[in-house]
């Protein structure tokens, strides 16, 4: 009653306080919510994982040491090192002819692959087509073909366009292969970037190239490294074009030339082995600066969200 009094008069009855209780505490976890490797045995992770790390180190920690060791040593421990093995072959069996060789078609099919499927994946992101699902699907299904299958249908084109011997055959063959899969990432990559941030710098007077440059390849960066590493590393270590197509000494890369170690009755496995390190370098350094990018490029794409 005193309570309908109050409020009737306009004024409110004071509440009693609830009482102070302690502050919540976060449960604890019980021994089912532990963590699915908190209840496997240590051995059962580094078993397989050493294994794993045999298969994988072993066979180049081989391959370095024929090519550090002297020749005719058995030791495996790579000491006394020499570098006799690397210098035949470089100066020699003309390994820096194909490094050099091997160097222009990659960064050439790097470029060429990356400029490309750019301008495809980005008609793919943001333009509606009446053949677009077609295209797509006849990317998606060029990636089943072997590119062994089209090895003497090129050779003939090559023939006729006077193109044989020539780098620039291999550096369009390996685009022209590693095309659909780069388009269809970068298709993925621009898809995550929002529409509105291109609208936004059209209303101030961008043109449609200017915007895609200023705001959309930027964030495009970790798309754009990711497909130009493996097309600089899938041409590098690719055989069968360079073979097909360069007959010549001075033109064929660093795969060719290390099939040409290879001897009918004999192999000098330390160049071989020094050679297969010289390879390995550029690989090796590219991943090792761009790995962050990678990673990011593959897991989250351009943009988050």
């Amino acid at each position: 009653m005193t309570a309908a009094l109050a409020e009737k008069n306009g004024t409110h009855a004071a509440r009693p306080a609830a009482p102070e209780g302690p502050p919540p505490t976060t449960p604890r976890r019980g021994p089912g919510r532990e963590r699915a490797f908190d209840d496997v045995p240590r051995w059962q992770i580094y078993v397989p994982l050493g294994i794993y790390l045999v298969f994988t180190l072993v066979p180049f920690y081989w391959m370095f040491l024929f090519a550090v060791r002297p020749a005719g040593s058995t030791s495996l421990v790579p000491w006394p090192m020499t570098g006799e093995h690397f210098s035949k072959v470089w100066n020699e069996r003309s390994f820096a002819v194909f490094f050099q060789n091997s160097m222009i078609v990659g960064v050439c099919t790097l470029v060429a692959t990356t400029l490309v499927a750019l301008a495809g994946g980005y008609a793919l992101a943001r333009f509606d087509f009446r053949i677009k699902n077609g295209f797509m699907l006849a990317l998606l299904c060029s990636q089943f073909i072997p590119g062994a299958l089209m090895l003497v249908p090129l050779f003939e084109i090559f023939k006729n366009l006077r193109m044989i011997n020539s780098l620039g055959s291999v550096v369009i063959a390996e685009t022209v292969f590693q095309l659909p899969l780069s388009i269809i990432l970068i298709s993925g990559f621009i898809k995550n970037v929002p529409p509105s941030l291109e609208e936004a710098a059209w209303v101030d007077g961008c043109s449609r190239f200017r915007a895609f440059c200023a705001v959309v390849l930027p964030l495009l960066r970790p798309g754009l490294i990711a497909v130009g590493s493996f097309a600089f590393v899938h041409s590098w270590n690719h055989f069968l074009f360079a073979l097909m197509f360069l007959s010549e000494q001075d033109k064929q890369t660093i795969p060719v030339g290390l099939n040409t170690l290879i001897g009918a009755d004999s192999v000098d496995l330390g160049a071989l082995a020094a050679g297969g390190v010289i390879a390995a370098v550029p690989v090796v350094i590219v991943f090792a600066f761009i790995q962050k990018w990678l990673i990011t490029g593959f897991s989250a794409g351009a943009v988050k969200g």
